[in-house]
C-alpha cells in the first residue's frame, strides 16, 4: 500500500520520481512484511472490500488523467517521450484513461486465470485471492507503467470497440443480478412469513414494497417537474415510457396465469424493480448536457467544481460497490451461492452413510459431519465450526470462513472487474470534450444518459421475462 500512498511524490519530477520509486518498494516490502507475519485475510470480506479499494483508487486516478494538470506532468515524467494527443487535438486523457484501466483489467484477467478451480482456502492457490497484497499492488504499478510503452492505436481500437463491448456485457450483468435480487428478497421473505408466521416478516415485505413504488412515483412527478418542460423530448418521452412500462411490469405480476405458475411472483418483486428503473432515469435526465435547457441542476449549481469533484467520487464508489456485489452473486450465473460442500447420496436412490475409508483421523470426522448435515440433524455451518477449531495446514489458527468452500467463485469474481475496468475507462472517454478545461465531470454526456435510459428498459424486459418464461416454458421451472 505504500505504493498508493506514494503516487502523489509522481507529480514532481526527476528526484521526486525517485523518490516515489523507492517508496513504492518499500511500501510494498513492508506490507508483503506484515502479511507474512500476520498471514492472508481470513475473511472473505476483507479481500472483497480490498479489491473493491483498488478499483475505487484506480477509477479515481483515471478520472484524474482527464485534466490537464494531469496530462502535462505525465508528459514532463516521461521526458516528453509521451505525447498525448488524439489525430491532433488535446485528448485530455483519452489513452491515459485506457491505459490506466487496461492495466488494472490485465491484472484481474491473469488472477482469472490462475485462480481457475480454486474450491477452498484448503488450496494453495487460495492465497492469491486473499493474501501478498504487497506483491500484488507491485505487480499493478508495473502494468500501470508497462501500459505506457504500448502505441496510441492499441488503445484507441480496445477503447472504441473492445472496452465498449466489456462494458455492455458489465451493465446488462448488473441488470440481470438486480431482477434476480428483486426475486431472491421477496422469496426470502415469503419464506419466513410461511414457515414462522411472523408479523414483522409480513410488516417488512409489505412496508418495503409500498415504499418502493410511492419513491418511484415521487421521483416521477419531480423528473415531470423539473426535467420536462417544454422542447424536452428526449425526458418526457423517456419519463413516460418508464412510468408506462412500470405499470405494465406491476399488473402482469399479479396477474392470474403468471401467479398459477409461478405463486411467489408479485408486487414486491415489481416495486424493485421500478424504484431502480426510476432511479436510473432520474439519474439520466438529471446528468444530461444542458444545451437544450433542460437540466436545471447544471445552471443551479454554485460551486461547480466541487460539485462535479463530490459527484465523480459518489460515482466510482457506486461502481465499485455494485461490481463487488455483482462479482459474489453468483446465483443468477449459475455459480455456487454458497459453500461448496461436498455431496453426500446425490445419486437417485443411494444411502447417505460412508461407505469409503478415510486417509486420516481428521477426514473420518470430517466425512461423519458431511453425512450428518446431509441428514438434516446439523445445520451446513458446522463444517466452518469444525474447520475453525482446527489449526490450518500452513500453522495459522483463527476464523477461516473458505475452509469449507469458497463463498464465490474466484475467477469469475476477477472476470467481473476485468468488465468494470472496461465500464469505467467508457464512461469517462465516450463522447469526450477536447475543448473542455478544467475538472471534468463524470457521465454528463448524451451518451451516458441514453445508457441509462436503455438499461432500465432492458431491466423491465429481463424482470417481465422472469415472470412470462415459467408461463411459456413450464417444463424448465419447478413451480
Amino acid at each position: 500500500m505504500g505504493a498508493l500512498l506514494s503516487l502523489p511524490l509522481l507529480a514532481v519530477p526527476s528526484l521526486g520520481t525517485l523518490m516515489s520509486f523507492g517508496a513504492s518498494c518499500c511500501g510494498a516490502a513492508a506490507c508483503s512484511a506484515i502479511c507474512h507475519q500476520c498471514g492472508v485475510f481470513k475473511s472473505s470480506m476483507a479481500t472483497r472490500i480490498a479489491y473493491a479499494f483498488l478499483l475505487l483508487v484506480n477509477s479515481i486516478i483515471s478520472w484524474l488523467m482527464l485534466t490537464p494538470w494531469a496530462l502535462k506532468k505525465l508528459e514532463h515524467l516521461t521526458l516528453d517521450y509521451v505525447n498525448i494527443s488524439c489525430q491532433g487535438k488535446q485528448c485530455y486523457g483519452y489513452v491515459a484513461v485506457q491505459r490506466v484501466n487496461f492495466a488494472l483489467g490485465l491484472f484481474h484477467f491473469l488472477l482469472a486465470i490462475l485462480l481457475l478451480g480454486v474450491k477452498s482456502s484448503r488450496d494453495g492457490r487460495a492465497s492469491l485471492q486473499n493474501g501478498y497484497w504487497g506483491p500484488k499492488v507491485i505487480v499493478w504499478l508495473a502494468f500501470v507503467v508497462l501500459t505506457f510503452f504500448i502505441p496510441e492505436t492499441f488503445f484507441q481500437v480496445w477503447g472504441q470497440y473492445l472496452a465498449l463491448i466489456g462494458a455492455m456485457l458489465f451493465v446488462l450483468l448488473g441488470l440481470i443480478l438486480l431482477v434476480d435480487l428483486a426475486h431472491t428478497w421477496a422469496e426470502y421473505c415469503l419464506g419466513k412469513i410461511e414457515n414462522n408466521d411472523s408479523r414483522g416478516w409480513r410488516v417488512l415485505l409489505i412496508g418495503s414494497t409500498l415504499g418502493m413504488f410511492t419513491a418511484s412515483f415521487a421521483m416521477t412527478i419531480i423528473m415531470y417537474i423539473f426535467f420536462a418542460q417544454s422542447g424536452c423530448a428526449m425526458n418526457q418521452a423517456a419519463i413516460t415510457i418508464n412510468l408506462i412500462v412500470l405499470l405494465i411490469t406491476a399488473t402482469i405480476s399479479v396477474h392470474p396465469t403468471v401467479q398459477e405458475y409461478n405463486p411467489k411472483a408479485g408486487l414486491a418483486q415489481a416495486a424493485m424493480v421500478a424504484v431502480y428503473c426510476s432511479y436510473l432515469t432520474m439519474s439520466a435526465v438529471s446528468m444530461e448536457p444542458d444545451d437544450q435547457q433542460c437540466n436545471p441542476l447544471i445552471r443551479a449549481r454554485g460551486t461547480r467544481t466541487t460539485s462535479i469533484i463530490l459527484g465523480a467520487i459518489v460515482t466510482m464508489l457506486t461502481i465499485a460497490y455494485t461490481t463487488t456485489r455483482a462479482a459474489t452473486q453468483g446465483i443468477a450465473l449459475g455459480g455456487n451461492s454458497s459453500h461448496a460442500y461436498s455431496k453426500i447420496g446425490d445419486e437417485e436412490g443411494e444411502h447417505t452413510l460412508v461407505d469409503q475409508q478415510p486417509t486420516s483421523r481428521r477426514e473420518m470426522r470430517a466425512e461423519a459431519l458431511r453425512a450428518a448435515v446431509e441428514a438434516g440433524s446439523l445445520p451446513a455451518n458446522a463444517l466452518d465450526d469444525d474447520d475453525s477449531d482446527d489449526e490450518s495446514d500452513d500453522g495459522r489458527k483463527g476464523e477461516d470462513d473458505e475452509r469449507g468452500g469458497t463463498q464465490y467463485n474466484y475467477s469469475l469474481f476477477h472476470v467481473i472487474f476485468l468488465l468494470a475496468t472496461m465500464w469505467v475507462a467508457t464512461l469517462l472517454t465516450q463522447n469526450i470534450d477536447f475543448e473542455a478545461t478544467g475538472v471534468a465531470a463524470v457521465g454528463r454526456t448524451y451518451w451516458a444518459s441514453w445508457v441509462k435510459i436503455v438499461s432500465a428498459w432492458v431491466c423491465y424486459a429481463i424482470y417481465t421475462w422472469s415472470l412470462l418464461a415459467p408461463v411459456i416454458l413450464p417444463g424448465r421451472f419447478g413451480y
